[in-house]
């Protein structure tokens, strides 16, 4: 019998809420946390191809994270580097597509090789496109489209929502069918706003470390229950 619902969504993107807090309650650092929700991370893969979804866009680093106290910072840094040298090799044998969505500027140049690296290796795999939000802010990502679409001499008048579309970071990725918060907060974080803006959002009740295959499941069978609008009747 296949694990995949019905009307499974193209395109899932998740904000991963909720490491620091799953940690305390272990009484364990933040840190602790973070590693626990990047270790979750390969188990949601696999779900995700077992339940029919092509594309998973994960929220891994805002611009607004470098604000964390710079202990925690720096070990998010450290634990995504291990994250990219361990896992690295089993995405690329399982057909899995990575894709950078947001600003290199500001990493340790071979951290950023890294990410470069990765992407040019696994740029022709098609089984799974996950696309890693890092250093990603949606405002910061819609002034640089209209600043780009300015410098280029396009004038106010003759901008277009599908200019400003063409020139973000996700310019060739279709918008979320599906944007899944876990933690229950229900805030969207500066997270693909412009993209978002008829997605469907589920909020799942647990802290991402625990959200598991039975947890995305619920997500997409909610998902299925809906009739998508678009602002249409």
């Amino acid at each position: 019998m296949s694990d995949k619902t019905e009307n499974a969504p193209y395109h899932v993107a998740i904000i991963m809420d909720g490491n620091g807090r799953w940690a305390k309650q272990r009484g364990l650092p933040r840190v602790a946390g973070h590693r626990a929700g990047t270790d979750n991370l390969r188990r949601v893969l696999e779900s995700c191809g077992e339940l029919g979804i092509k594309m998973l866009t994960i929220y891994a680093f805002s611009t607004e994270n470098w604000r964390r106290p710079e202990e925690e910072v720096k070990g998010l840094m450290g634990i995504f580097e291990d994250v990219i040298d361990r896992e690295l090799p089993e995405f690329h044998e399982k057909g899995v597509r990575l894709r950078h969505i947001g600003r290199l500027d500001g990493l340790k140049p071979v951290f950023a090789d890294k990410v470069r690296k990765a992407i040019e290796l696994t740029k022709n795999n098609d089984k799974l496109i996950l696309n890693i939000a890092f250093n990603y802010g949606g405002r910061a990502e819609i002034v640089e489209a209209v600043k780009t679409l300015i410098a280029k001499g396009v004038k106010a008048d003759d901008i277009t929502e599908e200019m400003i579309s063409a020139h973000l970071y996700t310019a060739d990725v279709p918008d979320p069918d599906l944007i899944i918060r876990t933690s229950g907060e229900m805030r969207v974080s500066n997270f693909l706003i412009w993209q978002g803006a008829y997605s469907e959002y589920y909020l799942a009740p647990v802290y991402w470390p625990d959200f598991d295959k039975e947890q995305m499941r619920l997500a997409l069978e909610e998902y299925a229950k809906r009739h998508r609008r678009f602002g249409g009747l």
